[in-house]
């Protein structure tokens, strides 16, 4: 899935990335979303400034979704609600549509079929996560329970090469992509092990021969030794994760992983009874 466009967050410019995500490649920056956003009515532009054209909300990326289908309007594609009575009257299977794009109070991500295949494109996780068909309708659903307002987007999108590629090959994801929370905390927690083994050979002062475990102690120092440092990187992410802190718990993910398990359970169920009532 490397050719996957995927931009992680930075920041509070989850407008640009999911705007990016859902159009394949950097199409905006933090300038030009500032630019549509200006072009709106007066009464637009007073409620985002309310706190001043200084304010936190102003400058740091947080659109309304005024701004995000305007940046849209200029390559054709329209957002309608996806939960509204005027689509719901449609009846189009979600699997049939091209991208959705989601939305949490200031948190915005995409949700787009590359190919065959649906990904989520959530600038949170720290690569793209494959949705099945069986499970995108239970997916966008789960998202509406957790507070969510879901839009399907309209139009043609533009040619991309993931989505070339993934027509004449399918993707497949071994290992479901981790909040970037969680690999800031992993990474934290390999730093405290380096740590704790450079104490135990300090205290051996290689005055003394060591024995096979601080042998293997030596050897996975060593190794830890090799890795680059990522002191820059984890600023960054502790900066996104402040900034989305209600975003980033592992909590929606459980809850969403138990709805799946809970809905496929209820299919199993189904299926059995019809089998039985078949076989009376």
């Amino acid at each position: 899935m490397e050719s996957i466009f995927h931009e992680k967050q930075e920041g509070s410019l989850c407008a640009q990335h999911c705007l990016n995500n859902l159009l394949q490649g950097e199409y905006f920056s933090p300038v030009e979303l500032s630019s549509v956003a200006h072009q709106l009515d007066e009464e637009e532009r007073m409620r985002m400034a309310e706190g001043g054209v200084t304010s936190e909300d102003y400058c740091t990326g947080f659109f309304s979704i005024q701004v995000i289908s305007n940046a849209l309007k200029v390559w054709g594609l329209e957002l309608i609600l996806f939960n509204s009575p005027e689509y719901q009257r449609l009846r189009i299977n979600p699997i049939n549509e091209r991208s959705f794009i989601c939305n949490y109070k200031e948190f915005w991500f995409t949700v787009r079929k590359l190919g065959k295949q649906w990904f989520n494109l959530n600038s949170l996780l720290t690569g793209p996560e494959l949705v099945s068909d069986t499970y995108l309708a239970l997916f966008l659903a789960q998202l509406q329970q957790e507070g969510y307002s879901v839009f399907v987007v309209k139009g043609d999108l533009p040619d991309c090469e993931a989505d070339q590629l993934l027509q004449m090959i399918r993707a497949q994801q071994m290992h479901r992509p981790k909040p970037i929370g969680e690999e800031l905390a992993q990474l934290k927690e390999q730093r405290v092990h380096k740590t704790d083994l450079e104490r135990v050979l300090e205290a051996n002062d290689g005055s003394a021969m060591l024995d096979e475990d601080e042998e293997d102690l030596q050897r996975a120092l060593a190794l830890s030794c090799q890795e680059i440092d990522m002191e820059d990187e984890e600023a960054d992410l502790r900066r996104a994760i402040q900034l989305s802190t209600n975003l980033t718990s592992e909590e929606p993910w459980k809850r969403r992983e138990a709805y799946f398990e809970k809905q496929q359970q209820k299919q199993q169920q189904q299926k059995q009874q019809q089998q039985q009532e078949q076989t009376k």
